[in-house]
């Protein structure tokens, strides 16, 4: 094998070509990542999640006004 020198060492050039390697598996592993997520929708809608916490739900609105008898909160 051409990672190894003849006395069995690693040698410094097979060491490049082994993180070559993985290097490589590992970029085209992010984009098969990258490209399932922009298939399935994942970054479709990237402004009303920065906006929802501006605006309280009405539901929790209600339930924190009122008291077990049903009256409001001054």
């Amino acid at each position: 094998m051409f990672f190894f020198s003849t006395s069995g060492v690693l040698c410094p050039m097979g060491m490049i070509y082994i993180m070559l390697i993985v290097s490589l598996c590992l970029a085209v592993f992010f984009l098969v990542i990258f490209l399932w997520a922009t298939k399935t929708g994942q970054y479709d809608d990237d402004y009303s999640p920065s906006v929802r916490i501006l605006y309280e739900d009405e539901s929790t609105k209600n339930e924190t006004n009122q008291n077990n008898d049903g009256n409001t909160n001054n």
